[in-house]
């Protein structure tokens, strides 16, 4: 699995935490910023991820900023994705295994390392559970696409 990573200024060092994660899980990863604590624009960093997805260059990717509203606003407007903002564990599962999200938004200001760490885990090792789940994601993919 090869993930993408972003945030903007307000999500720096949860992006670090995730990625030293992703690190001990053994999952690439590709880092697109930003490096800066001034202030910068969300959707200069979760479109362009985004649009990876679904190109197909990466299988998933995580977006953080203040409270990850931004970017996943940001995210579901590129065709094919399925960003979910989550700052709970159940939440994190749930929207694997039935709706197959592709990107994974979490706000720094709003949940602490320890939960976010715990979130990325779950949520990079649950698979979609496809089935009546599938018809489900099937009927927002052709609505997409009409």
């Amino acid at each position: 699995m090869k993930i993408a990573i972003a945030s903007d200024h307000g999500g720096i060092n949860l992006r670090e935490e995730i990625k030293s994660l992703m690190d001990e899980m053994g999952i690439e990863y590709e880092d697109f910023g930003c490096d800066c604590e001034t202030s910068v624009d969300y959707p200069d960093y979760a479109l362009p991820v985004a649009e990876k997805v679904a190109n197909g260059e990466f299988e998933r990717a995580i977006l953080i900023c203040g409270t990850g509203i931004g970017m996943s606003i940001s995210a579901n407007k590129v065709k094919g994705i399925r960003c979910a903002l989550v700052h709970d564990v159940f939440s994190a599962k749930a929207t694997r295994e039935h709706n197959d999200s592709n990107i994974l938004a979490m706000g720094e200001r709003v949940i602490g390392p320890g939960l976010a760490r715990e979130i990325a885990k779950v949520w990079l090792s649950t698979d979609f559970e496809g089935g009546r789940h599938g018809n489900r994601v099937g009927k927002i993919t052709a609505y997409e696409t009409k």
